[in-house]
C-alpha cells in the first residue's frame, strides 16, 4: 500500500491529526470478541467494504495519531514497534518503517515534543523505546512521555494476575505480557527521568485534554481536541471496532472489567451521537475517523473518507 493511501489527515479548527499506519489487516471476530462469529458481523451490512469483508472477517489496524497544536507535536499511542520479543506471532520481533513513515510525514522522532498512551497495552507503547547497541531507549529523546497515574500504577505493581482482570486467561498470557511489556517500553522511560504522571482528565493544552473512559483496563483515557469551536475525540481502546456501535454490549477479548467497559461505551454513544463531533477510532481501519449516528435502538458510525 502507498504511503499515501497508509496516511489520513484531518483538521480540527487549528489543529491538525495526522494517522500513521503501523499494520492494517483481518482479524477472526472470535479473537477479537467474545462471542461475536462470522454470521453475526455479516448481518451488519454497513461495516463492508471499509470495516468487514463478504466472508464476516473484521478489518482492523494499529496506528498512531500525531497532534500538531500551535508549537506542539503530540503522538497518541505508539503501536506494537520493533524488536520486541511478543508471544503474539505476527507482533514477535516485528520489523516495519512506522520511524521513516513518521519522518516522512514531517514529524522526525526528535520533533516529538509529548508522547501520551491512552493505556499501556502491548499495542500502545511498543514504540516509546527502540534498541540500540543492546538497550532500550527513549525514541523520542526530545519528549516527555505523560502516563495516566491510575494506569501506570496498576501496572507497575508487580507480577499479579489480577492486573489484567476479566480478560480470558489466553490473552491475558499471549497478548498483554504486562511485565514484560512494562519492563522494555515503559521502564526504560522511567528510569531515563522522562515520564510524568497525569490524572484522567488532565490538561495538556487549551486545546488537548484527556477524558476518563475505564474499563478496557483501569486508567484508560480518551483524548478530547476543542478548536475554533470543532471538537474530535480520539477513542482509545474504549471501541476496538465500529461493529460495537451497533452492538455497545459486544464486549472486547482485552477488556479489564466488562461491566465497566460496556457502560463507559454506551455512555459514550449516547452522549456523542447525532454531534458535529468527529470521532477517531484507534483501531479503526481506513477510514477511522467519522461521527457516531443514531439508528434506531442503536448506532452507527458514519466515516469520513479522505
Amino acid at each position: 500500500m502507498s504511503r499515501s493511501a497508509r496516511v489520513n489527515q484531518w483538521r480540527v479548527g487549528a489543529i491538525t491529526i495526522t494517522r500513521v499506519i503501523e499494520a492494517e489487516g483481518l482479524r477472526d471476530p472470535e479473537y477479537m470478541f467474545r462471542g461475536l462469529t462470522k454470521e453475526m458481523v455479516r448481518e451488519q451490512d454497513w461495516l463492508k467494504p471499509d470495516f468487514a469483508t463478504d466472508a464476516g472477517d473484521l478489518i482492523s489496524s494499529i496506528h498512531a495519531f500525531v497532534i500538531e497544536s500551535g508549537d506542539r507535536r503530540i503522538i497518541v499511542d505508539t503501536c506494537v514497534g520493533n524488536d520486541k520479543e511478543r508471544r503474539m506471532p505476527r507482533w514477535h520481533m516485528l520489523q516495519t518503517g512506522f520511524l521513516a513513515d513518521l519522518a516522512g510525514l514531517g514529524y522526525p522522532a526528535d520533533l516529538i515534543d509529548t508522547v501520551l498512551c491512552t493505556h499501556l497495552h502491548v499495542d500502545h507503547v511498543g514504540w516509546n523505546t527502540r534498541w540500540v547497541d543492546g538497550h532500550w531507549v527513549p525514541t523520542f529523546p526530545n519528549a516527555r512521555y505523560l502516563f495516566g497515574r491510575v494506569e501506570f500504577e496498576h501496572w507497575s505493581r508487580g507480577p499479579d494476575p489480577a492486573k489484567t482482570g476479566d480478560a480470558p486467561a489466553a490473552v491475558a498470557a499471549n497478548v498483554m505480557e504486562c511485565d514484560t511489556i512494562y519492563r522494555d517500553s515503559i521502564l526504560p522511560i522511567v528510569e531515563a527521568d522522562m515520564h510524568e504522571l497525569v490524572e484522567c482528565d488532565h490538561h495538556l493544552t487549551a486545546e488537548i485534554c484527556l477524558m476518563p473512559t475505564p474499563g478496557h483496563s483501569p486508567g484508560h483515557v480518551s483524548v478530547v481536541l476543542s478548536s475554533q469551536g470543532e471538537t474530535a475525540i480520539i477513542t482509545g481502546d474504549l471501541m476496538h471496532h465500529p461493529i460495537q456501535c451497533a452492538m455497545p454490549q459486544l464486549a472486547s477479548n482485552f477488556d479489564y472489567d466488562l461491566d465497566e467497559a460496556r457502560k463507559t461505551r454506551a455512555d459514550f454513544l449516547a452522549q456523542y451521537s447525532d454531534k458535529p463531533i468527529l470521532v477517531l477510532g484507534t483501531h479503526f481501519a481506513t477510514p477511522s475517523a467519522g461521527h457516531i449516528i443514531k439508528s434506531g435502538e442503536s448506532f452507527r458510525f458514519s466515516w469520513v473518507r479522505r
